[in-house]
């Protein structure tokens, strides 16, 4: 099973008050792939353990500008709550997703990934 690191939204993904997460890579997914959240992937110090938080299931994927969050105000509100940040605006939102992505503007086509998390036990 593959891991996909939530270190920018690990509280949020805690409180399962996320199941939408912008990539800008994470295009092979589709819907039905199982995946592990992890608070950290890449980047652990020697002997760093890794931690999972649990496994999520892919609803669904597509391409969009990030900024389709800013063009359509609604839409936008409804991404930045489903994103896990209900306090932000949607401005807010693509703001703090260029400052933590190295060469992403808000007219980046970003991968959109719906998910939803698997219960223990569960298959």
């Amino acid at each position: 099973m593959r891991n996909i690191s939530f270190s920018l939204t690990t509280p949020q993904f805690r409180a399962r008050t996320k199941d939408v997460t912008r990539r800008l890579g994470w295009g092979c997914l589709k819907a039905g792939d199982r995946i592990m959240g992890c608070e950290k992937c890449m980047g652990r110090r020697k002997g760093e353990p890794l931690v999972r938080l649990g496994v999520i299931e892919i609803v669904s994927v597509r391409a969009e500008p990030l900024d389709a969050m800013t063009l359509f105000p609604e839409y936008g509100a409804e991404e930045c709550r489903r994103e896990g940040f209900p306090e932000m605006t949607p401005a807010q939102f693509v703001e703090f997703f260029c400052g933590s992505h190295a060469d992403c503007t808000p007219q980046t086509a970003v991968n959109r990934i719906e998910f939803r998390y698997v219960e223990e036990g569960k298959a």
